[in-house]
């Protein structure tokens, strides 16, 4: 979370304050950084009783519930009067921290036994080993954060493009929480026009005032409608485009994949059948993560293991956004091949190009490359972005759902169309609030202001210890 010049928390639009007993609970410590040897690491307790532990494991000049908040002191950690490490200490005081808590950050060096010991040190002064996520979640909890900035957190650090990272800042900021809870807004103002109709017959709502409430209905499902464009946008983002590259044998699929991640990843050989199986490995193209799949080649073959690597050819086949049909320029046409004719993106590559082009190949629409010579790679990069900006990605907009998000904007659109329906039939105004309050409910599950225990569960559950 961004803090404010005094150190404390900006409290995101929307969230009410944390309310009481909130903050209170069991005392949480975890190791912050990732396992393995490094330079320094951190560890931190949250809790009511964090200051407290802070004051039996820390020796210096003074002690943590004596600091001020958001200041740093250089001591040591002890027990039983025996210094386990050399460390800086912060105290951050609440509700100015991030998870609105106390919360005390040890900063020690990154040795695993070393940090390890640290952490027993804590957790035998009073605190207990963090849940996955745990220290998100009460930041939810303590409405530091709505739920699109908690999944923030973890998409900020699993970002592999700088697209990926623009957007998981952007969500981490409030942009996506913030669009949601104008709709969650425009929701209510309808709900309670609808149920003052219901509680004050006699006022007896104008006709046009109907047609006024159908009108911004149908704003808030546009609204709807636009993020959920971005559903797939986010997927990219978070996963990447799943690109296959595939073909005939000796075609030049391998040598394709080691061009492009510019190191050789796969054998290559001269050998038909080489590669048995997937291969798989991730590039940066322009901000876009691209999962590049070199697949066995594709021929009759009576050899078991190679059959079985052409079967997981076809299954990637089915499962990719990005054909790269890789053939042979110097051979001629397969008996098998054919134009893609499926929804799926394809390019086609006629490899070789340092050798001539076989006649079956002439006036084809294909690129023209040689992974030998490094020959028009760079085209082969131009088209790939071409082709998925066409089809997936805006580069001027970062905003992006994920699949949660998309779920519960497609069950309130849901419930927005029935709205509609009942009021274009005529029907009681009790039914139509009925569905408007089983989409305010699927609005408010995004950001959090409906918090299922069940999602919060399966959330935070995917972050790692510490975090």
């Amino acid at each position: 979370m961004h803090r404010s010049a005094s150190g404390s928390s900006e409290q995101p639009a929307g969230l009410t304050a944390p309310g009481p007993g909130v903050a209170a609970g069991e005392t949480i410590a975890a190791i912050s950084t990732p396992a393995g040897e490094g330079a320094i690491a951190l560890i931190r307790i949250s809790g009511e009783g964090a200051i407290a532990v802070a004051d039996r494991v820390y020796r210096g000049k003074g002690t943590p519930s004596e600091f001020p908040s958001h200041t740093q002191r250089l001591g040591e950690i002890v027990e039983s009067d025996r210094m386990i490490d050399q460390v800086m200490l912060t105290v951050h005081r609440m509700p100015g921290s991030y998870t609105g808590e106390d919360l005390v950050e040890i900063s020690c060096h990154g040795g695993i036994l070393v940090t390890a010991r640290v952490l027993e040190a804590c957790l035998r002064a009073g605190a207990r080993a963090a849940r996955p996520g745990e220290f998100s979640e009460r930041a939810f909890l303590n409405g530091k954060m709505d739920l699109t900035q908690a999944e923030a957190v973890m998409d900020l650090i699993r970002a592999q493009s700088d697209l990926a990272l623009r957007s998981a800042n952007e969500q981490l900021e409030g942009r996506l929480g913030a669009e949601v809870r104008e709709i969650r807004a425009q929701l209510v103002e309808m709900l309670a026009h609808v149920e003052a109709a219901i509680d004050f017959p006699e006022e007896d709502i104008a006709p046009d005032e109907g047609r006024k409430l159908q009108a911004r209905l149908d704003s808030v499902r546009e609204k709807m409608s636009a993020l959920l464009a971005t559903a797939e946008q986010g997927r990219i983002l978070r996963e990447g485009i799943r690109a296959v590259i595939y073909g005939p044998t000796n075609a030049g699929k391998s040598s394709l994949l080691n061009r492009l991640l510019r190191y050789d990843r796969a054998i290559v050989s001269e050998r038909p059948g080489t590669t048995r199986d997937t291969i798989e490995e991730v590039i940066n193209l322009r901000g876009i993560p691209i999962r590049l799949l070199d697949t066995a080649g594709l021929r009759d073959s009576v050899d078991e293991l190679e059959r079985e690597g052409m079967a997981r050819t076809e299954k990637s086949l089915e499962t990719a956004d990005l054909l790269l049909h890789v053939l042979d320029r110097n051979a001629a046409k397969p008996a098998r091949f054919q134009e893609n004719s499926t929804d799926q993106i394809a390019l086609v590559l006629l490899n070789k190009s340092d050798l001539p082009e076989h006649p079956d190949w002439q006036n084809h629409d294909a690129l023209r490359i040689s992974c030998l010579e490094e020959n028009g790679l760079r085209g082969v990069e131009d088209a790939i972005f071409e082709k998925i900006s066409q089809h997936h990605l805006r580069p001027e907009s970062a905003l992006a759902i994920n699949a949660r998000h998309r779920d519960c904007l497609r069950h309130a659109l849901e419930f927005c169309g029935l709205a509609r329906d009942t009021m274009n039939n005529g029907l009681a105004p009790e039914y139509v609030a009925v569905d408007l309050r089983a989409a305010l409910r699927a609005v408010g599950e995004i950001t959090g202001e409906e918090n299922a225990e069940e999602i919060l569960d399966s959330l935070f559950a995917q972050f790692c210890i510490g975090k």
